[in-house]
């Protein structure tokens, strides 16, 4: 059997975004045999020192150590050639290529010609099929366009990419999140075989069961910063949370003042929306109310604002304003009042190469006449713009002149402009600097004081905290905890997140 055996050390990691600081004092050590679980609240640096160990980032400082020497890794082709790969909660499949095609890419068998050998590639691709084999459709084929598999099986399709590689060390980034409880055991089974083999295994994950049933060690990052590595024996549950959340913790001063929910009118009732993900939520939501969603990324929040806005097919009763709608595209939403600031302004809420002006009356121009009235199209542009301390050259100047933050600004001024009744919010403050930030909150300040509805996305734990009335969490396309009052801590919050059993459920 091939020597598997593996020691990686990282050490003293930093790294920040602009302003936002991702790593500041980050440790992990994983050795062969072992499977280590890293584990830590959103926005804990998880996932971006896990990035720089597989080459996709570079840290800003700290130190890497592989079998004893130091090592850099410039890129993710570096790291796989030192044994190193990972399997991310983001897929990197292609949807138009086939199961085999995606394995395979960039290290396919080859012929004596060096062309490649498709007889092998079929072969190799189905034994590693087979390791999962009784736990996925007839669909799953080594000949099957990734595009027409359910997320499970592109999330099996992207474990056994990485297995491809015959890695000495595998990266699992939330690898189970869209895996049922069969692919879940199947799994395991495999991760027990890879540490006879000598393969080190890096385990990331938000449910606290599994932690505890695989991993051998875990380390606990907060606020990129590692706090805790011990065996797992040595710890529990509750103190896992504990450190993850770092006690009580206080909570920035976001407001100018606290708005207490009032017994405004229903704006919206939602109950048993069902999604190809979300398994039957309910909710609602009145006047002048900040509802947050919390939980782990990728757990539906994102289907649900979507499912509101018309954008994908749902099922069950929702009820806006007294009468029930039935939203099938975004046009019926927007023509009842309500707005939805999209999760990634880049690709889903501007025209880049377009104008602040064109961007910012892109949903309102038919309100405006034909021919077109200029003037007063700038006019209230401009008005928004004023509100929203848009720094920019002038409305004709395009978008992708402004910073993230301005960017982000015009996403949101767009929708202000119809003057909306409900604002469906995907993570907006994501990626813009503190003063925006800042700005943004006494935004929501004043809409609240004015009767608006929002339904309040975020990642940012803190956010949710300082902002929301009540926050819903989901997990796995479920409402699992609704805290509000003295159950509204970061702790609480956390603890309904990760599937520990100390926390409220519904």
């Amino acid at each position: 059997m091939k020597n598997m055996s593996v020691s990686l050390s990282a050490r003293d990691m930093v790294k920040h975004y602009g302003g936002v600081v991702a790593l500041s004092d980050a440790d992990l050590d994983v050795r062969s045999g072992q499977v280590l679980a890293f584990i830590g609240a959103n926005g804990s640096g998880k996932s971006t020192l896990c990035k720089i160990i597989t080459g996709v980032v570079e840290p800003d400082a700290g130190r890497l150590s592989l079998d004893g020497e130091r090592v850099t890794f410039p890129s993710p082709q570096v790291a796989k050639k030192q044994g190193i790969a990972a399997v991310y909660q983001e897929l990197s499949l292609i949807p138009d290529m086939t199961v085999a095609e995606n394995i395979w890419l960039t290290h396919e068998p080859l012929t004596g010609r060096l062309l490649v050998d498709s007889k092998s590639v079929e072969q190799k691709t189905r034994e590693l099929l087979d390791l999962f084999s009784g736990t996925y459709s007839e669909g799953l084929e080594p000949g099957a366009p990734v595009s027409t598999l359910s997320p499970d099986e592109r999330q099996i399709v992207e474990i056994l990419k990485a297995l491809s590689l015959n890695p000495r060390l595998m990266i699992l980034d939330e690898a189970t999140a869209s895996l049922d409880a069969q692919q879940v055991d199947r799994l395991f089974s495999l991760i027990a075989n890879w540490k006879e083999e000598g393969k080190a295994i890096v385990f990331v994950s938000h449910r606290m069961e599994e932690i505890m049933r695989i991993a051998d060690c875990v380390s606990v990052l907060r606020n990129g910063e590692t706090v805790k590595t011990s065996p797992i024996g040595d710890t529990d549950e509750e103190e896992l949370v504990e450190l993850m959340v770092g006690g009580t913790q206080a909570i920035p001063d976001q407001l100018d003042e606290t708005l207490e929910p009032s017994e405004a009118a229903k704006r919206l009732a939602v109950s048993g929306l069902q999604t190809r993900v979300l398994k039957g939520i309910d909710l609602e939501v009145r006047d002048g109310e900040l509802l947050g969603i919390g939980g782990l990324r990728g757990q539906g929040q994102s289907d649900l604002l979507l499912a509101l806005f018309g954008v994908i097919p749902c099922s069950g009763r929702v009820v806006l304003s007294g009468a029930e709608v039935h939203f099938t595209h975004p046009r019926q939403a927007m023509s009842e009042g309500v707005a939805l600031v999209p999760g990634d302004r880049a690709t889903e809420g501007l025209l880049m190469r377009r104008s602040v002006l064109e961007n910012l009356q892109l949903p309102s121009w038919q309100k405006y006449g034909f021919p077109l009235s200029m003037d007063k199209a700038r006019r209230d542009a401009n008005r928004v713009a004023d509100t929203l301390n848009l720094v920019m050259a002038g409305l004709s100047a395009p978008v992708n002149s402004l910073s993230g933050g301005n960017a982000q600004k015009v996403v949101l001024g767009k929708w202000l402009l119809r003057d909306p009744k409900l604002l469906l919010l995907n993570d907006p403050t994501k990626g813009v600097d503190v003063g925006t930030k800042q700005e943004f909150y006494n935004l929501l300040a004043q809409l609240r004081r004015e009767g608006t509805a929002i339904v309040f996305y975020s990642t940012d734990d803190q956010e949710l905290l300082g902002l929301c009335d009540r926050v819903l969490v989901l997990r796995d396309g479920e409402v699992t905890a609704e805290l509000s009052g003295s159950t509204l801590t970061h702790a609480e919050l956390v603890r309904a997140s990760m599937e520990s059993n100390q926390g409220n459920g519904v």
